[in-house]
């Protein structure tokens, strides 16, 4: 029997992806909010966590250190029991899609995809085995090609949210100093006029 960690932060969602799931005989559903999830996965040792970076609450380099966590690794070490993530990724979001990628995540399946696919994938996952959604192949170009850093995506995200420069210090455990540098950077790799404009541009091209 396959054990499924599901995490999504919409109730609805989750408890409807659950309902699919559970309905193979080979497969059983345990379901969380992100903010539980690492530890929901400490307990229940699951074969495969699924988990759709876009509803997770947090971004940037906190993703990749979150679904890390989730996956049973901390820095370079990599706990025993070590789960591996299959992501709920939209192709026109490479932003999310690269940072699971850098988590290490073992399948891919596009949101859109036929239910079959995300069955499909939680099978070849919980063999160890690759598992990439064809449809995804440009949102992966996508993701290759973005033009930021890690850290540079950290600093766009929390701006696209709205936060001040003081509170992406605090955030980030930099100096206000170093948030505009960054802001700097970004504003000359888009092209882009200002802050404002970086965060369009890269909304547009769904880095944040």
């Amino acid at each position: 029997m396959i054990r499924v960690l599901l995490v999504h932060d919409s109730r609805l969602l989750r408890s409807a992806l659950a309902a699919l799931i559970a309905a193979e005989p080979d497969i059983e559903v345990i379901e969380t909010p992100w903010d539980q999830a690492d530890g929901r996965a400490r307990l229940l040792k699951p074969h495969v966590c699924v988990v759709d970076t876009d509803c997770t609450g947090v971004v940037g380099a906190a993703l990749v250190e979150g679904l890390g966590r989730l996956a049973g690794r901390t820095g370079r070490r990599v706990e025993e029991e070590g789960r591996p993530l299959l992501v709920l990724a939209n192709p026109k979001r490479p932003g999310p899609l690269r940072r699971a990628y850098e988590a290490r995540a073992l399948g891919f399946v596009n949101k859109d995809a036929p239910p079959g696919r995300l069955l499909d994938g939680i099978r070849h996952v919980a063999k160890g085995e690759r598992y990439v959604d064809d449809s995804l192949g440009f949102g992966f170009l996508q993701a290759a090609e973005i033009p930021l850093t890690q850290r540079e995506l950290s600093v766009l995200s929390l701006a696209a949210g709205g936060a001040s420069i003081a509170e992406i210090a605090n955030s980030l455990h930099l100096s206000n100093g170093t948030v505009r540098n960054y802001m700097a950077a970004i504003t000359r790799k888009t092209g882009a006029r200002n802050r404002v404009d970086a965060i369009r541009i890269s909304r547009g091209a769904g880095w944040v």
